[in-house]
């Protein structure tokens, strides 16, 4: 009787390591990378889509909303999770910061403090200004009007009016952004770039935004 019970025990433990090998999905052979956002729900609802769009192992990319809306909150919190995987043997390959400049007063000090990290060629800004939205916009229309803060009213929210004359139900709870402007999105790049262009002629970064260069990223994954 103690045998039979001994090999029920094994077989059983068996059978479970292989259930938890069949839920916990294993790193594809491409970059693992970490997107830290400002926002908890516009920024990584878009970039979750993306991920699941292009089919990336979501052992390859994990995605943080709550890191604080602060520019430095979010490099803290960005570099306190690789610091945290490297020490566990499965380092980030590389990693995102993405938030905007709007009214941040930190905003200068992350570009240059993840500019500087270490390691190099590891920590990108991926910033907008004065906002996502304005990477949305792109989809819609070619633009380089400056956006400054008004009474009662932010850039950002500025943003977000001229946005919704295309996208009237637009709030920043939405889900499949991805997916709804994808027919769209070889101009929005397009536009991007050409804006970042137009922006450093004139030394300005008003506006611009480099959600492109992370699109891109997520897009070619595979085959870097």
């Amino acid at each position: 009787m103690g045998t039979d019970d001994l090999f029920h025990k094994r077989k059983a433990r068996a059978r479970s390591a292989k259930q938890l090998s069949r839920r916990s999905p294993k790193r594809a052979p491409y970059a693992k990378i970490l997107i830290v956002c400002e926002g908890e729900k516009t920024e990584p609802n878009y970039f979750s889509e993306i991920q699941e769009y292009y089919e990336i192992s979501t052992a390859n990319v994990e995605i943080a909303g709550e890191s604080g809306s602060s520019p430095k909150s979010i490099f803290q919190y960005a570099r306190r999770r690789y610091l945290e995987a490297k020490d566990k043997g499965d380092r980030f390959d590389k990693v995102f910061c993405v938030f905007d400049k709007d009214t941040h007063e930190t905003y200068n000090d992350a570009c240059k403090a993840i500019k500087n990290a270490t390691p190099k060629n590891t920590f990108y800004s991926i910033t907008s200004v004065p906002s996502f939205e304005y990477w949305l916009l792109l989809h819609f229309i070619y633009t380089t009007k400056p956006y400054t803060e008004l009474p009662g009213k932010s850039s950002g929210k500025q943003v977000i009016n001229d946005l919704k004359s295309y996208m009237p139900d637009y709030n920043k709870s939405n889900k499949g952004i991805f997916l709804d402007l994808i027919d769209q999105l070889p101009q929005a790049k397009a536009y991007a770039k050409k804006t970042l262009e137009i922006a450093i002629k004139n030394n300005t970064d008003n506006p611009t935004t480099h959600i492109h260069c992370l699109v891109e990223f997520m897009e070619n994954i595979k085959n870097q």
